[in-house]
């Protein structure tokens, strides 16, 4: 008996992915005012990889283009603010720049994001062209209209919002 033949995409180069068809990358927006980073992280590391398709293929770029808004807004859960640190090292001797989540969000909010997704992707330099699928902004104002994102599909989305203080001690 002769096995059915099954799909397996195809990599174009030099763009990795197929630009038009049926195929071709969609573009959807994610608002992450509220959303827990790693909950929201997963979400995003499942989409710019392509997990999220049936036409998945490990060593081919299937994954859509996310735009994220509100980065500056994002949560964390417990004392995460204050106890969790992010590294980077310059090579040098005693290059070792160390910084709280706090900080990096003054300084730079989108990175704590992309930290958090990078965590998630495999680190090969399929992912490191992955991860230019991502494009994350502070504010909800985004250079990418032309595109048309959508809102992500409800099946992929877990939409996670922590109440304040104030919203519980309401409750009791």
């Amino acid at each position: 008996m002769f096995q059915q033949k099954t799909y397996q995409a195809k990599q174009t180069l030099p763009h990795l992915f197929e630009q038009k068809g049926p195929r071709a990358p969609k573009w959807y927006l994610v608002d992450a005012k509220d959303q827990v980073v790693g909950r929201l992280a997963t979400i995003l590391a499942r989409v710019i990889t392509g997990k999220h398709k049936a036409t998945v293929t490990s060593h081919v770029d299937t994954g859509d283009f996310v735009v994220v808004v509100n980065s500056e807004k994002v949560v964390f859960t417990r004392n995460k603010w204050k106890q969790k640190l992010y590294y980077n090292h310059s090579g040098y001797i005693s290059g070792l720049k160390i910084k709280t989540a706090e900080e990096l969000l003054k300084r730079k909010p989108e990175e704590i994001l992309r930290r958090a997704v990078w965590g998630m992707m495999s680190k090969s330099s399929l992912a490191r062209h992955q991860m230019n699928k991502l494009k994350i902004y502070k504010g909800s104002d985004h250079p990418h209209s032309a595109q048309n994102p959508q809102a992500l599909p409800f099946a992929a989305v877990r939409k996670t919002v922590l109440k304040t203080p104030k919203e519980n001690t309401k409750e009791m």
